[in-house]
């Protein structure tokens, strides 16, 4: 028998981001009430000192405007391994070496390549702010190869956001803090290129499987493990894979827009994990259908004021 009545939210325009959480909460359905179990448990896992915290990022996250978002995670203590696409990377960097993201150009594609302009939805970038990247990222690749020419892929990041002098920047805010990135896939992006072109005259050698090495230890190490997945692909099933060692992860939010039918990665509900014991039988887990660039910060927004809320 049905006993539980849907509350219907109750809006007004002076409401905090957490009272609106909340009033989603009340609601207990649909995509509003997995908004608020999501932030209910990012909330949980950020405050708990004995969880892990593995934050993985597909997609355009930083061009789409959550660079800063990410990296205050990072800094304030939140995030304890990052796992990433090295476009996002590369996006990070452009705008480390002072390049830019822009909006509000309204020109068809072509006449877009034709003013030096690269699209990402309605996002742009210049190519002068890549020509930038090329000259300033081949310039530390210089730096980091004459003091060591063999390096794992996330030694070879470290290395990079230690001499990036800008305060922002999440590689260099990761360097600092001593929080690891890890990009697997780091070759299919500007980065990766430009690491290619490097090594046609010069000795620099990554080993993308000495990473596990690294990130097994972090698995092992850890009492919990809790993994928060923007987008999905490689970055997603790096967290989670990296799980199983350990039976799998304690907790895990994924915030995705892509679908289940097609019996992608990307869209697979969490709860699939289980079968390959990437989440823990009894594991709480939350997916939230939508655009990451919109759910994200909420969340984060939300789970903030919980945790003080709570400190209080």
């Amino acid at each position: 028998m049905l006993k539980l009545k849907i509350n219907h939210m109750n809006i007004h325009g002076d409401m905090s981001v957490l009272e609106l959480i909340e009033e989603m909460g009340n609601s207990g359905v649909l995509g509003a009430g997995r908004l608020y179990r999501a932030t209910e448990l990012l909330a949980d896992v950020m405050a708990d000192e004995d969880t892990a915290v593995f934050l993985s990022a597909a997609g355009p996250m930083v061009p789409g405007g959550l660079r800063n978002v990410i990296r205050d995670l990072i800094n304030d203590g939140y995030v304890d391994v990052m796992i990433t696409s090295g476009a996002n990377l590369t996006h990070d960097l452009l705008e480390a070496f002072g390049g830019r993201h822009y909006r509000g150009i309204e020109k068809n594609d072509e006449d877009l390549c034709q003013m030096g302009m690269g699209r990402i939805a309605d996002l742009y970038t210049k190519s002068e702010d890549f020509e930038v990247f090329e000259t300033r990222i081949t310039e530390l690749m210089s730096q980091i190869s004459e003091e060591r020419s063999n390096l794992t892929i996330r030694e070879f990041l470290t290395e990079i956001g230690s001499r990036v002098d800008d305060e922002r920047s999440i590689l260099h805010t990761a360097a600092k803090k001593g929080v690891p990135i890890y990009a697997p896939g780091m070759i299919d992006s500007m980065l990766g290129l430009q690491l290619w072109m490097f090594t046609q005259e010069h000795e620099l050698h990554l080993d993308a499987s000495g990473d596990m090495h690294e990130l097994s230890d972090i698995v092992y190490d850890s009492k919990k493990v809790a993994t928060v997945m923007l987008g999905g692909g490689l970055p997603k099933h790096y967290a989670l894979a990296s799980n199983i060692l350990k039976g799998g992860v304690d907790a895990g939010i994924q915030v995705t827009l892509d679908r289940s039918e097609g019996g992608s990665l990307s869209g697979a509900p969490l709860e699939e994990a289980k079968s390959w014991a990437k989440a823990k039988t009894g594991s709480n887990l939350v997916t939230v259908v939508g655009d990451a660039t919109i759910a994200f910060p909420l969340m984060v927004a939300g789970a903030r004021a919980m945790i003080n809320k709570k400190q209080k």
